[in-house]
């Protein structure tokens, strides 16, 4: 006797319950492993991004979008501040690095980031082609743009206003390739480093232009001093985005950001804190998937066992029949069980199939929408646990669907068909 054979035979019998079983499992099994993994890539991606970052210093204004904006580059800034200040809460004893940024701009859609070079020790990254800026204009590549741009060393470009490649004019100043990062997985991928004096060089030109062509009218000697006063005046005035910091000690974070809320006109968030604050708003949503997919899988369960139940109902007489030629409750038994494991291991192949190209599909969405390279994290662990709870399930319904078998009374079912 084939076992094997009846089960599958058994299976087509019914096909449509066949196919609503297998379907069903499929899509639970599929939302589970994606929502698991979806939130576990992209908190590691987040997190990952943070680098050694204990502290944001920015403009006024919501300090989850200050870190969005200035640590995963993903928002728009809350302002700028006056530099002199940022470099004032530079020196506090506390603070171990403080890096400066400043961008407003882009090419083809990737951020230009003005900044000093100590910023490349947030993420510790090495440069493989070239060197670092050490001079106003020249700019260092992120991995992802290197690739996407196809820039290469001492090519040139021109940066646009804003943050969408098609949101504002093009400046006229002109930026060199003199250096390319190695590939971290991290937000520096996709920045261009440059000088602090590029971004201000770019958007003061054209003010600095007017103010020259104002001041022709004047004396030499009043030229040359509305040229010192202007100077002075412009290096109180500079401004920055944000700073970047990050602490000597656990004593830094507990007093300093409460100093900067409470003392100037600045605003100072904790990434690591606004991250926690994202996660678990998100985590609701990722709770209320999961839930959805633990009720279809519940489902999947019921219908795997009415389909199990009406053939060992509906098939009453041929089971019996076999017990005469000698088979075994367990031998009836395997043949239920049999037919319910092929159903549930079809739907789990189908299952992470549908789940990883799923998720392909958003990652390739996340790249090209908001220029986010995350490494799809599969984490086997959780899979495993699905795979369980989904054999755990069938097992019950088999379970509950094998109980007639235990209960067969051959003789009365074969006097009754006959």
């Amino acid at each position: 006797m084939n076992i094997w054979k009846i089960s599958i035979k058994n299976l087509f019998h019914k096909p449509l319950y066949t196919v609503l079983s297998i379907l069903s499992l499929t899509i639970s099994i599929a939302l589970l492993i994606s929502i698991k993994q979806l939130d576990t890539s992209v908190k590691q991606q987040f997190e990952n991004n943070l680098g050694n970052i204990d502290m944001v210093v920015g403009a006024k204004g919501s300090p989850l979008q200050l870190v969005l904006a200035s640590v995963l580059h993903i928002d728009n800034p809350t302002g700028n501040i006056v530099y002199k200040d940022a470099k004032k809460l530079a020196r506090n004893p506390l603070i171990k690095t403080a890096v400066p940024i400043s961008y407003g701009d882009n090419y083809k859609g990737y951020r230009i980031v003005g900044t000093t070079d100590a910023f490349v020790k947030l993420y510790d990254v090495k440069i493989t082609k070239g060197k670092d800026f050490n001079k106003p204009m020249e700019a260092v590549l992120g991995y992802d743009v290197a690739q996407k741009t196809r820039l290469k060393l001492g090519d040139t470009f021109l940066s646009s206003h804003g943050f969408n490649d098609d949101m504002g004019h093009e400046h006229p100043e002109t930026f060199i390739v003199v250096g390319i990062f190695e590939q971290t997985h991290k937000v520096i991928d996709r920045l261009i480093t440059t000088p602090l004096e590029s971004i201000w060089d770019v958007h003061n030109h054209h003010s600095e232009e007017d103010g020259h062509a104002e001041e022709g009218h004047h004396h030499d000697d009043e030229e040359h001093h509305h040229d010192e006063e202007h100077h002075h005046e412009e290096e109180d005035n500079k401004q920055i985005t944000s700073m970047l910091v990050k602490f000597r000690n656990p004593i830094g974070l507990i007093t300093i950001p409460r100093q900067v809320n409470e003392k100037t006109a600045m605003q100072a968030a904790i990434p690591k804190y606004e991250m926690e604050r994202l996660f678990n708003f998100t985590g609701i949503g990722v709770k209320a998937i999961s839930w959805i997919a633990y009720i279809i899988l519940f489902i999947s369960s019921i219908i795997i066992f009415i389909n199990l139940y009406k053939m060992v109902k509906e098939r009453a007489f041929d089971l019996a029949l076999l017990r005469t030629y000698g088979a075994s409750n367990f031998q009836l038994i395997k043949i239920v069980a049999i037919e319910g494991f092929i159903t549930s291991i079809i739907a789990i192949v189908f299952g992470v199939s549908l789940s990883q190209l799923g998720l392909l599909y958003i990652f390739n969405v996340l790249g090209k929408q908001y220029q986010q390279s995350i490494p799809s994290t599969l984490e086997f662990y959780n899979v495993f646990q699905i795979i369980l709870w989904v054999l755990l399930v069938v097992v019950v319904a088999i379970l509950f669907a094998v109980i007639p078998i235990l209960k067969m009374n051959v003789s009365k079912i074969l006097t009754d068909e006959k």
